[in-house]
């Protein structure tokens, strides 16, 4: 990936920097492949994964912390995420970033793991134009049990181990980048979160994974998606947890590459 590089948006009425890594920025007119991270990702945490799958896409590739993680703005103090943050990533931030790296003309693949998943399936949904196709990686649709439970032994975790100076290697502030994510998981109302209606609206082409042994959430998730979503195409992979791209990277590299292959729109 080349050095990090930086755009500005205005979002919630202040200036937000957003981290961002392009991936051979120089092939012009091949497809562009934008990376949505999980809900304690950023760019780092992607370590080489959407190189290797740029390379073999024969793509390019942007790479971006969302607002509160990586080296983006952090959460401001008295900043909450309401049962509503994923759509205003998909509607608000994410269009935003686009017009900064001026990519208001381009149709891109969105590549998204878990949160990023669900915000990939979310801008597919309010502008169907505007995307090329979504290969989504454990995506959630609705709430579950599993995930609940396991968010709460992250909370365990990040108060009794050395888990905030883990995540301090990838965030400029581990506190904004976790409490962000699992105040509102665990925050009551967040249970009746559900965007299965929305899917109706999906019109591109869209590739949707999930391991097997996915402690975060159960096959439902993608198998919900398939209901909603015509031509969709699942792949449940065994021996795999919650993170695919991690677990099994070589067989999602060649079921991406190959999705994105077959249904890349030739342009005259």
């Amino acid at each position: 990936m080349t050095t990090p590089d930086f755009a500005t948006i205005d979002w919630r009425g202040r200036a937000v920097r957003i981290e961002c890594q392009w991936i051979a920025p120089e092939k012009t007119g091949a497809p562009l492949i934008v990376f949505l991270h999980e809900g304690l990702g950023s760019v780092a945490m992607w370590k080489d994964f959407p190189t290797q799958l740029c390379d073999a896409a024969g793509a390019r590739g942007l790479v971006f912390s969302r607002p509160g993680y990586g080296r983006s703005t952090p959460r401001a103090d008295d900043e909450t995420w309401d049962v509503d943050f994923m759509h205003r990533q998909a509607h608000e931030v994410l269009p935003a970033l686009f017009d900064a790296l001026g990519l208001g003309h381009e149709r891109p693949w969105l590549f998204g793991h878990s949160d990023g998943g669900s915000i990939s399936l979310l801008y597919a949904s309010r502008f169907p134009d505007r995307v090329e196709g979504l290969v989504v990686l454990a995506p959630h649709i609705f709430v579950e049990d599993v995930t609940v439970e396991n968010i709460e032994k992250a909370r365990t975790a990040y108060l009794g181990t050395d888990l905030p100076k883990k995540l301090g290697r990838y965030h400029d502030s581990a506190d904004s980048a976790f409490w962000g994510w699992n105040r509102i998981w665990l925050h009551p109302p967040f249970r009746d979160w559900n965007i299965e209606r929305e899917l109706d609206t999906i019109r591109c082409p869209v590739l949707a994974m999930q391991g097997i042994d996915d402690e975060y959430g159960t096959l439902a998730q993608i198998r919900g998606i398939a209901a909603r979503v015509r031509g969709c195409e699942l792949l449940e992979i065994p021996e795999c947890g919650h993170s695919p791209h991690r677990d099994q990277p070589d067989r999602v590299i060649v079921a991406a590459t190959s999705f994105i292959t077959k249904n890349r729109r030739q342009i005259p």
